[in-house]
């Protein structure tokens, strides 16, 4: 069994040494630009090159180190019929959960104004919070979308969640394509995107969308920076229907210094942290996977390609 390595990252050691503990059966090869091909049987990547599968023919599957298979997916020889498995939670679920509590804690509990009453010395007491005041609605109801919406739901929020096809989901109302999209819209006053990019999603959190959400909303984007059209997201806060926003992906990162993001107050900027791909957590995973589909048997997190996740 041959397994390449293909990240781009400048020690590629911290993944290969451990690659080799767990799955002491196969040679593991550091991808090289200038190199012969390997013969490889698996490649586990990330942005790997279209070089990749011009010179390795032979893959029978291909792994990739994070959930989000939308730039490999972009690859123009990308064998249509090569497996592409995506990475399935490894840790990320919990901390997106975190991520996503703490933003909402954030605006619903009013933590800015007492950071506030302390540089100015007020001890002032505000009144407790309404839940019912602040409903949730998740786009995407993936494993990370569960995640949320569970965790958030366990803390009596009253959470909407919206995908493309039904699903059940215990304290959450659920809500399926885009015929029931305006009625999960006009539930929801957080809205938390943590949907895959596609054709289907990309651009799709734009002004008409955020005109229907509940006066106040809140946006929360920890899915791609692609789903957001920027300027409309500055138009909502504008014309204040969109009172603030909490942005953890962009469309060209680093996000540039000159971005009006960075001056807008309602917006608060995290350099894409919500959830970081856990090394030992993401190996255990990936060569457990490749031990078992080597050996002829079912695994899961494959990606239909045809949908995009």
């Amino acid at each position: 069994m041959k397994v390449l390595f293909v990240a781009g990252d400048p020690k590629p050691e911290r993944w290969t040494a451990p690659i080799r503990e767990l799955l002491p059966e196969a040679e593991v090869y550091v991808w090289d630009a200038n190199g012969p091909a390997v013969d490889a049987d698996y490649a586990i990547v990330w942005q790997p090159p279209s070089e990749l599968f011009e010179r390795e023919t032979k893959l029978k599957a291909v792994f990739n180190l994070g959930a989000g298979i939308d730039g490999l997916l972009e690859i123009p020889n990308l064998p249509p019929h090569l497996p592409v498995v995506r990475l399935e939670d490894a840790g990320m679920s919990v901390q997106m959960a975190e991520y996503v509590l703490h933003q909402l804690l954030e605006a619903s509990r009013g933590m800015e104004i007492y950071r506030e009453q302390q540089r100015e010395r007020v001890w002032k007491i505000h009144r407790p919070i309404k839940r019912s005041e602040w409903p949730v609605g998740i786009m995407g109801l993936g494993h990370i979308g569960k995640r949320v919406a569970c965790t958030l739901a366990d803390l009596d929020y009253r959470v909407n969640g919206w995908a493309r096809s039904d699903h059940t989901l215990d304290k959450v109302s659920t809500f399926a394509g885009m015929n029931e999209l305006p009625d999960f819209l006009g539930s929801t006053r957080v809205l938390v995107n943590t949907l895959p990019l596609t054709d289907e999603t990309r651009d799709i959190l734009n002004h008409q969308l955020f005109s229907q959400l509940m006066p106040g909303a809140v946006v929360i984007n920890v899915g791609r920076g692609e789903h957001l059209v920027e300027e409309d997201l500055l138009k909502a806060i504008d014309d204040g229907h969109v009172a603030r926003a909490s942005l953890d992906v962009f469309r060209q990162e680093p996000l540039p210094a000159d971005h009006p993001f960075w001056r807008q107050p309602e917006i608060t900027i995290t350099p894409h942290i919500s959830a970081r791909t856990l090394r030992d957590a993401t190996l255990e995973q990936i060569t457990g996977k490749i031990r078992t589909h080597y050996h002829n048997r079912p695994i899961t997190g494959i990606v239909d390609t045809s949908r995009g996740y």
